[in-house]
């Protein structure tokens, strides 16, 4: 992907313990970067509390979040600045992240967009496209992010896109901003972002699905609903982990627990014919589809 000269401040000394600087003026921009968060939400504090668990000073931090209960959560849990509506407050960000929900987004930019101007843009909307962060923020530096549930927890996979702008330096600090919410996957087209919706973002959710029927299935088959929880859990914590360190594809360790005549063979043969891979595959698409409309319906 090209990319222009001119990197801003990146993440580079964020374990850095030297006591912050004021925000940066060019040049002399300070190690540790000015973090400002447009959103105090479920995904805002995921990545902010990774953040300073790993040595950002919160003194580098401002979040702007409007709900009144929500900031004072934020300000509680974390001790960062917390701020009533964006404004001169942003003045000194180097790195923005938007987190609130897309149909509030042009509301929120309003105030903040003056101010912005010369920061990178890290979004973590869904649906905003980045034709419409780059005209909302006057910054073509914009990287929009599809992150996951699971990165609540450290364990989520982020697809990411930058827009031509964005250097080389400055993905790097978007990469060192999402590291505690788990692994990050760039994508070369924007449009990628919504195939990555519909397999990792939506994901989530087609796993717990697959462990209610499991847990449903264990309680007709007699077993305590803590019992066919726990085996539920643990088979798909296991497989996905067996699956990460094999280098054989998916089908491979399929094939070795299914030996014809067997159980599994029995279970596997009774999802073909129900046609379950078919209709996985065409929820996948539907949810990619989704994602596609929203887009269209936010702008971009």
């Amino acid at each position: 992907m090209p990319v222009t000269a001119g990197a801003g401040p990146t993440l580079g000394a964020m374990m850095n313990p030297t006591p912050p600087t004021a925000p940066s003026q060019g040049p002399s921009a300070p190690s540790t970067p000015l973090l400002a968060f447009v959103g105090g939400g479920n995904m805002a504090s995921a990545i902010l509390g990774g953040l300073l668990a790993a040595g950002h000073p919160p003194e580098r931090v401002v979040v702007v979040e409007p709900h009144a209960p929500q900031a004072g959560a934020v300000r509680e849990k974390f001790g960062v600045r917390v701020e009533a509506a964006g404004g001169a407050a942003l003045g000194g960000a180097d790195i923005v992240v938007w987190a609130v929900k897309p149909q509030v987004f042009v509301e929120a930019a309003a105030p903040c967009a003056a101010h912005v101007g010369r920061a990178l843009h890290l979004s973590v909307m869904a649906g905003i496209r980045s034709d419409a962060i780059a005209r909302a923020t006057g910054s073509e530096r914009v990287v929009r992010a599809m992150p996951n549930t699971p990165a609540l927890i450290g364990e989520g996979i982020a697809g990411l896109f930058a827009r031509a702008a964005v250097t080389a330096d400055d993905r790097a600090a978007i990469e060192r901003v999402l590291a505690p919410t788990g692994e990050t996957l760039w994508v070369a087209q924007e449009r990628d972002l919504d195939a990555v919706t519909a397999l990792s973002g939506s994901g989530p959710a087609y796993v717990f699905f697959f462990i209610e029927a499991m847990m449903q299935a264990a309680a007709d088959m007699g077993l305590s609903p803590e019992q066919g929880r726990r085996l539920a859990q643990a088979t798909f914590k296991g497989a996905t982990s067996l699956a990460r360190a094999s280098d054989e594809p998916p089908e491979t360790l399929r094939a070795r627990v299914t030996s014809k005549g067997g159980t599994t063979y029995a279970a596997i043969s009774a999802m073909e014919a129900a046609g379950v891979k078919p209709a996985i595959v065409a929820a996948l698409r539907a949810a990619q589809a989704r994602a596609r409309e929203l887009g269209d319906e936010f702008g971009g």
